[in-house]
Protein backbone atom coordinates (compact mmCIF):
# COMPACT_ATOMS: atom_id res chain seq x y z
CA UNK A 1 0.00 0.00 0.00
CA UNK A 2 1.66 3.43 -1.40
CA UNK A 3 1.39 6.38 1.18
CA UNK A 4 -1.74 7.61 -0.51
CA UNK A 5 -3.37 4.52 0.50
CA UNK A 6 -4.08 3.75 -3.13
CA UNK A 7 -2.86 -0.26 -4.18
CA UNK A 8 -0.55 -0.38 -7.25
CA UNK A 9 -2.37 -2.24 -9.84
CA UNK A 10 -5.88 -2.73 -8.65
CA UNK A 11 -9.34 -1.32 -9.20
CA UNK A 12 -8.54 3.15 -8.03
CA UNK A 13 -11.07 4.63 -6.38
CA UNK A 14 -10.84 8.24 -6.45
CA UNK A 15 -12.65 10.42 -4.51
CA UNK A 16 -15.33 10.87 -7.17
CA UNK A 17 -14.92 15.03 -6.75
CA UNK A 18 -14.14 16.51 -9.80
CA UNK A 19 -13.48 21.01 -9.19
CA UNK A 20 -14.09 21.75 -12.28
CA UNK A 21 -14.33 25.60 -11.10
CA UNK A 22 -10.80 24.91 -9.92
CA UNK A 23 -7.60 26.75 -11.40
CA UNK A 24 -5.41 23.97 -13.31
CA UNK A 25 -1.87 23.29 -12.12
CA UNK A 26 1.03 23.20 -13.56
CA UNK A 27 2.43 20.20 -15.57
CA UNK A 28 5.75 19.17 -14.91
CA UNK A 29 5.71 15.30 -16.32
CA UNK A 30 5.14 12.68 -18.80
CA UNK A 31 2.72 13.38 -22.26
CA UNK A 32 1.46 16.01 -20.70
CA UNK A 33 2.29 19.78 -23.00
CA UNK A 34 0.63 23.36 -22.81
CA UNK A 35 -0.73 25.07 -25.56
CA UNK A 36 -0.77 28.54 -24.61
CA UNK A 37 -2.76 28.35 -21.28
CA UNK A 38 -4.55 25.27 -21.94
CA UNK A 39 -3.08 22.10 -20.43
CA UNK A 40 -3.30 18.80 -22.46
CA UNK A 41 -3.53 15.31 -21.39
CA UNK A 42 -2.41 12.88 -24.54
CA UNK A 43 -4.81 9.97 -24.03
CA UNK A 44 -3.41 7.02 -26.36
CA UNK A 45 -4.33 3.37 -27.10
CA UNK A 46 -7.52 0.99 -27.33
CA UNK A 47 -9.01 1.38 -30.62
CA UNK A 48 -12.41 -0.95 -28.79
CA UNK A 49 -12.78 2.40 -26.42
CA UNK A 50 -11.81 4.78 -29.24
CA UNK A 51 -15.28 5.78 -29.65
CA UNK A 52 -15.28 6.01 -25.88
CA UNK A 53 -12.56 8.09 -24.77
CA UNK A 54 -13.13 10.70 -27.82
CA UNK A 55 -17.29 10.94 -26.24
CA UNK A 56 -15.30 11.82 -22.79
CA UNK A 57 -13.11 14.21 -24.22
CA UNK A 58 -15.31 15.90 -26.17
CA UNK A 59 -17.97 15.87 -22.92
CA UNK A 60 -15.03 17.31 -20.99
CA UNK A 61 -14.20 20.45 -23.29
CA UNK A 62 -17.61 21.99 -21.91
CA UNK A 63 -16.90 20.95 -18.15
CA UNK A 64 -13.15 22.12 -18.21
CA UNK A 65 -12.22 24.14 -21.41
CA UNK A 66 -8.57 24.84 -19.44
CA UNK A 67 -7.78 21.15 -20.51
CA UNK A 68 -7.75 19.69 -23.69
CA UNK A 69 -7.97 16.14 -24.13
CA UNK A 70 -5.93 14.76 -27.30
CA UNK A 71 -7.19 11.03 -27.94
CA UNK A 72 -5.58 8.65 -30.66
CA UNK A 73 -6.35 5.22 -31.03
CA UNK A 74 -3.92 2.22 -32.70
CA UNK A 75 -4.48 -0.28 -30.21
CA UNK A 76 -3.77 -1.40 -26.21
CA UNK A 77 -0.18 -2.56 -27.24
CA UNK A 78 0.17 1.39 -28.65
CA UNK A 79 -1.17 2.72 -25.51
CA UNK A 80 1.56 0.67 -23.69
CA UNK A 81 4.60 1.61 -25.42
CA UNK A 82 3.41 5.56 -25.11
CA UNK A 83 2.87 5.05 -21.47
CA UNK A 84 6.60 3.04 -21.20
CA UNK A 85 8.16 5.90 -23.45
CA UNK A 86 6.38 9.04 -21.43
CA UNK A 87 4.58 9.89 -24.52
CA UNK A 88 1.00 9.79 -23.49
CA UNK A 89 -0.72 10.60 -19.52
CA UNK A 90 -3.28 8.10 -20.15
CA UNK A 91 -3.32 4.47 -21.66
CA UNK A 92 -6.53 2.84 -22.96
CA UNK A 93 -6.16 -1.30 -22.66
CA UNK A 94 -8.94 -3.17 -23.71
CA UNK A 95 -6.56 -5.73 -21.63
CA UNK A 96 -4.62 -5.48 -18.64
CA UNK A 97 -0.98 -4.30 -18.82
CA UNK A 98 1.44 -7.32 -19.33
CA UNK A 99 3.87 -8.11 -16.63
CA UNK A 100 6.64 -7.14 -19.18
CA UNK A 101 5.14 -3.82 -19.37
CA UNK A 102 5.02 -2.87 -16.09
CA UNK A 103 8.85 -3.66 -15.31
CA UNK A 104 9.25 -1.59 -18.56
CA UNK A 105 7.43 1.63 -17.39
CA UNK A 106 9.48 0.93 -13.75
CA UNK A 107 12.69 0.67 -15.13
CA UNK A 108 12.33 3.46 -17.61
CA UNK A 109 10.27 5.98 -15.68
CA UNK A 110 11.02 4.96 -11.86
CA UNK A 111 7.29 5.20 -11.39
CA UNK A 112 4.54 2.18 -10.96
CA UNK A 113 1.40 1.50 -13.10
CA UNK A 114 -1.72 2.75 -11.45
CA UNK A 115 -4.76 0.78 -13.05
CA UNK A 116 -8.41 2.17 -13.16
CA UNK A 117 -11.21 0.46 -14.66
CA UNK A 118 -13.30 2.90 -16.56
CA UNK A 119 -16.10 0.44 -17.63
CA UNK A 120 -16.78 -3.07 -18.97
CA UNK A 121 -17.09 -4.44 -22.69
CA UNK A 122 -19.35 -7.61 -23.98
CA UNK A 123 -16.93 -8.18 -26.86
CA UNK A 124 -19.83 -9.42 -29.31
CA UNK A 125 -19.41 -11.93 -32.27
CA UNK A 126 -20.86 -9.87 -35.31
CA UNK A 127 -21.79 -11.94 -38.97
CA UNK A 128 -23.72 -10.21 -41.87
CA UNK A 129 -27.56 -10.09 -41.33
CA UNK A 130 -28.08 -12.45 -43.89
CA UNK A 131 -26.84 -15.02 -42.18
CA UNK A 132 -29.72 -17.37 -40.46
CA UNK A 133 -27.25 -17.93 -37.53
CA UNK A 134 -28.65 -17.08 -34.34
CA UNK A 135 -26.01 -18.70 -31.69
CA UNK A 136 -22.47 -19.80 -31.45
CA UNK A 137 -20.57 -21.36 -28.38
CA UNK A 138 -16.80 -20.43 -27.68
CA UNK A 139 -16.16 -24.30 -28.27
CA UNK A 140 -17.33 -23.64 -31.99
CA UNK A 141 -15.33 -20.29 -32.43
CA UNK A 142 -12.02 -21.49 -31.08
CA UNK A 143 -12.21 -24.32 -34.40
CA UNK A 144 -12.91 -22.01 -36.90
CA UNK A 145 -9.92 -19.31 -35.74
CA UNK A 146 -7.71 -22.06 -34.35
CA UNK A 147 -4.81 -23.04 -36.59
CA UNK A 148 -5.58 -26.91 -36.18
CA UNK A 149 -9.10 -25.72 -36.27
CA UNK A 150 -11.47 -28.24 -38.41
CA UNK A 151 -14.27 -25.69 -38.96
CA UNK A 152 -13.85 -24.31 -42.36
CA UNK A 153 -17.68 -24.43 -43.79
CA UNK A 154 -20.51 -22.58 -42.80
CA UNK A 155 -22.51 -26.10 -43.47
CA UNK A 156 -20.65 -27.25 -40.77
CA UNK A 157 -22.92 -25.70 -38.82
CA UNK A 158 -25.64 -26.11 -40.72
CA UNK A 159 -26.22 -22.50 -42.73
CA UNK A 160 -26.82 -21.80 -45.70
CA UNK A 161 -26.27 -18.14 -46.36
CA UNK A 162 -28.04 -16.29 -49.16
CA UNK A 163 -25.80 -14.12 -51.59
CA UNK A 164 -22.83 -15.52 -50.28
CA UNK A 165 -20.02 -16.79 -52.60
CA UNK A 166 -19.67 -20.14 -51.99
CA UNK A 167 -19.59 -22.11 -48.18
CA UNK A 168 -16.12 -20.84 -46.82
CA UNK A 169 -16.25 -19.35 -43.80
CA UNK A 170 -14.06 -15.65 -43.88
CA UNK A 171 -12.68 -15.03 -40.38
CA UNK A 172 -12.02 -11.26 -39.77
CA UNK A 173 -9.63 -10.80 -37.44
CA UNK A 174 -7.62 -8.09 -35.50
CA UNK A 175 -4.48 -6.42 -35.89
CA UNK A 176 -1.90 -8.07 -33.18
CA UNK A 177 -1.03 -4.64 -31.45
CA UNK A 178 -4.94 -4.54 -30.23
CA UNK A 179 -5.53 -5.79 -26.53
CA UNK A 180 -9.18 -7.05 -28.60
CA UNK A 181 -7.22 -9.71 -30.28
CA UNK A 182 -5.13 -10.88 -27.29
CA UNK A 183 -8.37 -10.77 -25.04
CA UNK A 184 -9.97 -13.38 -28.05
CA UNK A 185 -6.92 -15.54 -28.26
CA UNK A 186 -6.95 -16.73 -24.68
CA UNK A 187 -10.40 -16.12 -24.09
CA UNK A 188 -11.56 -18.15 -27.07
CA UNK A 189 -8.31 -19.62 -28.95
CA UNK A 190 -6.20 -20.36 -26.18
CA UNK A 191 -3.34 -18.84 -24.92
CA UNK A 192 -0.93 -21.55 -26.24
CA UNK A 193 -2.94 -21.89 -29.96
CA UNK A 194 -2.05 -20.01 -32.91
CA UNK A 195 -4.57 -18.07 -35.36
CA UNK A 196 -5.40 -19.11 -39.14
CA UNK A 197 -3.08 -17.33 -41.27
CA UNK A 198 -6.07 -17.34 -43.64
CA UNK A 199 -8.19 -15.07 -41.34
CA UNK A 200 -8.37 -11.42 -42.68
CA UNK A 201 -6.56 -8.33 -40.48
CA UNK A 202 -8.91 -5.72 -39.64
CA UNK A 203 -6.56 -2.25 -38.61
CA UNK A 204 -9.56 -1.46 -36.09
CA UNK A 205 -12.80 -1.78 -34.19
CA UNK A 206 -14.81 0.10 -37.06
CA UNK A 207 -12.70 -1.38 -40.17
CA UNK A 208 -13.65 -5.16 -38.50
CA UNK A 209 -17.33 -4.21 -38.39
CA UNK A 210 -17.48 -2.57 -41.84
CA UNK A 211 -16.03 -5.80 -43.45
CA UNK A 212 -18.15 -8.51 -41.91
CA UNK A 213 -20.77 -5.84 -43.15
CA UNK A 214 -19.98 -6.26 -46.85
CA UNK A 215 -18.77 -9.54 -46.55
CA UNK A 216 -21.70 -12.51 -46.40
CA UNK A 217 -19.53 -15.32 -45.37
CA UNK A 218 -17.71 -13.28 -42.65
CA UNK A 219 -17.46 -13.83 -38.87
CA UNK A 220 -15.55 -11.45 -36.53
CA UNK A 221 -15.87 -9.47 -33.56
CA UNK A 222 -15.50 -6.46 -31.95
CA UNK A 223 -16.21 -4.50 -28.97
CA UNK A 224 -20.35 -3.86 -28.10
CA UNK A 225 -20.19 -0.26 -28.79
CA UNK A 226 -19.74 -0.51 -32.34
CA UNK A 227 -22.83 -2.65 -32.88
CA UNK A 228 -24.49 -1.54 -36.35
CA UNK A 229 -27.83 -2.20 -38.09
CA UNK A 230 -25.21 -3.56 -41.15
CA UNK A 231 -24.34 -6.48 -38.90
CA UNK A 232 -25.92 -9.16 -36.92
CA UNK A 233 -24.63 -9.88 -33.29
CA UNK A 234 -25.07 -13.42 -32.14
CA UNK A 235 -25.76 -14.88 -28.67
CA UNK A 236 -23.05 -16.80 -27.43
CA UNK A 237 -22.61 -19.57 -24.90
CA UNK A 238 -19.82 -21.53 -23.63
CA UNK A 239 -20.25 -24.87 -24.83
CA UNK A 240 -22.16 -25.81 -27.72
CA UNK A 241 -25.86 -26.71 -26.72
CA UNK A 242 -25.58 -24.58 -23.67
CA UNK A 243 -27.38 -21.86 -22.71
CA UNK A 244 -26.77 -18.40 -25.07
CA UNK A 245 -26.42 -15.32 -24.09
CA UNK A 246 -26.75 -11.83 -26.11
CA UNK A 247 -24.33 -9.23 -25.26
CA UNK A 248 -25.68 -6.28 -22.86
CA UNK A 249 -24.98 -4.64 -19.30
CA UNK A 250 -26.65 -7.52 -17.72
CA UNK A 251 -25.53 -9.96 -19.03
CA UNK A 252 -21.77 -8.54 -19.30
CA UNK A 253 -21.88 -8.11 -15.08
CA UNK A 254 -23.81 -10.99 -14.33
CA UNK A 255 -20.65 -13.32 -16.19
CA UNK A 256 -23.55 -15.01 -18.12
CA UNK A 257 -22.54 -13.49 -21.18
CA UNK A 258 -19.07 -15.61 -21.36
CA UNK A 259 -16.89 -13.22 -23.11
CA UNK A 260 -17.11 -9.97 -21.07
CA UNK A 261 -13.96 -7.92 -20.20
CA UNK A 262 -12.65 -4.63 -18.07
CA UNK A 263 -11.63 -1.56 -20.16
CA UNK A 264 -8.83 -0.33 -18.23
CA UNK A 265 -7.39 3.28 -17.87
CA UNK A 266 -3.36 3.42 -17.00
CA UNK A 267 -0.98 6.25 -15.66
CA UNK A 268 2.69 6.30 -14.78
CA UNK A 269 2.71 6.71 -11.59
CA UNK A 270 -0.14 9.35 -9.74
CA UNK A 271 -1.24 11.32 -12.41
CA UNK A 272 -0.76 14.87 -12.59
CA UNK A 273 -3.73 17.08 -10.54
CA UNK A 274 -5.70 17.99 -13.93
CA UNK A 275 -5.32 14.46 -15.39
CA UNK A 276 -6.51 13.05 -12.35
CA UNK A 277 -9.58 15.59 -12.39
CA UNK A 278 -10.17 13.98 -15.66
CA UNK A 279 -9.87 10.46 -14.46
CA UNK A 280 -12.43 11.66 -11.68
CA UNK A 281 -14.64 12.71 -13.57
CA UNK A 282 -14.76 9.51 -16.17
CA UNK A 283 -15.13 7.12 -13.09
CA UNK A 284 -17.95 9.37 -11.49
CA UNK A 285 -21.68 9.29 -12.54
CA UNK A 286 -21.18 11.93 -15.92
CA UNK A 287 -18.29 10.17 -17.12
CA UNK A 288 -20.07 6.67 -16.86
CA UNK A 289 -23.30 7.93 -18.38
CA UNK A 290 -21.37 8.56 -21.62
CA UNK A 291 -19.64 5.14 -20.93
CA UNK A 292 -23.68 3.43 -21.05
CA UNK A 293 -24.63 6.27 -23.95
CA UNK A 294 -21.58 4.63 -26.39
CA UNK A 295 -22.87 1.30 -26.11
CA UNK A 296 -20.89 -0.19 -23.05
CA UNK A 297 -21.55 -1.18 -19.78
CA UNK A 298 -20.42 1.29 -16.84
CA UNK A 299 -18.40 0.37 -13.86
CA UNK A 300 -20.50 -1.75 -11.66
CA UNK A 301 -19.79 -0.38 -8.74
CA UNK A 302 -20.58 3.20 -9.74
Amino acid sequence: MNPTGRRILSLVRPALALAAAAAVSGCADGGSRRAGARQTIANIGSDTMLNLAAAWAEAYDRIDPDVSVEVSGGGSGQGAAALINGTCDLANCSRKLEAREIEEIRNRRTLDAMEFIAGFDALSIFVHPNNPLEEISIEELGDMYREDGKTTLWSQLGVSIPGARGDAIILVNRQNSSGTYHYFKEAVVGKKNEFKLSALHANGSKDAVELIATTPNAIGYSGMGYATPEVKQLRVSRVRGGPAFAPCAATALSGEYPVARPMFIYSAGEPEPHVRRYLDWILSASGQDIVRAVGYVPNAAE
